[in-house]
């Protein structure tokens, strides 16, 4: 499959650029083996029996990248020989929250930014820009709940306000500030939970002062969908959505007010969890996330999106080809 090479050369060129920065991960530099080159930069994640005591129900939100996360976090974590359950497609992030403090999960895929905004009340435009001080951050205001957040991926994801290139054009729009004097004509879809959010509509609303003509939820799956019908003139993207990366006829408004903060992911986990499960645990999520970019996250959610693989074999795909899984 042409997108499954398109993942291979990424992934190798990753772990080229990881062997110049530290070498002893990609083995002796006198071994003449002929080994996939994806494996080169990971090392394989190594079964500890130790761990089949503790039992670990991964879950996730519901939309793509949060499939493929919550696949390659439980895929890795039975790969390091914790007994694995899943509970996907949880719902919006206040849902996966409260599964997660009532002990239904023990832990799930969650952005930074989100955490930050929608559960501890903190601005957009007060979010660090440093990824690790804002994990740091969310990860103290976790702790008082009893959760830790463990360390970032390198990708970020945003927000972002989609539009058809025809109708920008037709608007004389590339900023979300130009839509002043024009929102109040035009449609604006995005996920339930947009309604309340501060890097959502309630940001449009109260920093941009933006009156739209009627904000429709829709499911995060079909927000391309309702613009390509336009019933839609405006949708609530992400900046790793598959789409951008495949098609030329949609573009992103600049979030010149910086409504729309990035957030890495962070795994979150019940204390009580990390406890049982030990250093295997944090060790492995870090490990398998180290080529998780920007890039490669695109071609991850394409695969599902628009090659309409299933999110599980996707992540064990992702998983393979890196070099953690044999």
């Amino acid at each position: 499959m042409r997108r499954g090479h398109h993942l291979l050369a990424l992934l190798a060129a990753l772990a080229a650029l990881a062997c110049t920065v530290v070498l002893a991960a990609c083995g002796d530099d006198n071994n003449d083996s002929s080994s996939d080159s994806t494996s080169a930069g990971a090392q394989a994640i190594v079964r500890n029996s130790d761990n089949a005591g503790t039992t670990i129900t991964v879950g996730s939100k519901n939309f793509t990248e949060e499939f493929i996360l919550g696949e390659i976090y439980a895929q890795a974590l039975q790969a390091a020989g914790y007994t694995v359950k899943k509970d996907l497609n949880l719902g919006s992030e206040q849902i996966a929250l409260k599964a997660l403090k009532s002990g239904d999960i023990d832990g799930y895929p969650e952005y930074t930014s989100t955490a930050l905004t929608s559960f501890f009340d903190v601005q957009p435009q007060d979010i660090p820009k440093d990824p690790e001080q804002a994990v740091s951050d969310a990860e103290d205001d976790f702790a008082k709940e009893g959760l830790i957040a463990f360390p970032p991926t390198p990708f970020t994801s945003a927000n972002a306000v989609g539009i058809l290139k025809k109708k920008a054009d037709e608007l004389g729009v590339k900023t979300v500030s130009d839509l002043e004097g024009k929102s109040q004509d035009l449609t604006l879809y995005g996920s339930p939970e947009c309604r309340q959010r501060l890097d959502c509509l309630v940001g449009l609303q109260e920093d941009y002062g933006l009156k739209f003509k009627k904000f429709t939820p829709v499911d995060i799956g079909l927000r391309y969908d309702v613009l390509d019908k336009g019933q839609a003139d405006l949708s609530i993207i992400f900046t790793t959505d598959a789409q951008l990366s495949t098609r030329n006829d949609v573009i992103t408004l600049e979030d010149d007010k910086k409504v729309f903060p990035p957030g890495n992911v962070t795994f979150v986990a019940s204390k009580d969890t990390a406890d049982k499960a030990g250093p295997d645990m944090k060790e492995t999520i870090e490990a398998v996330q180290k080529g998780l970019t920007e890039r490669v996250m695109q071609e991850l959610n394409a695969r599902v999106d628009v090659d309409r693989e299933t999110p599980r074999a996707v992540a064990r795909a992702y998983l393979r080809e890196s070099g953690y899984l044999q």
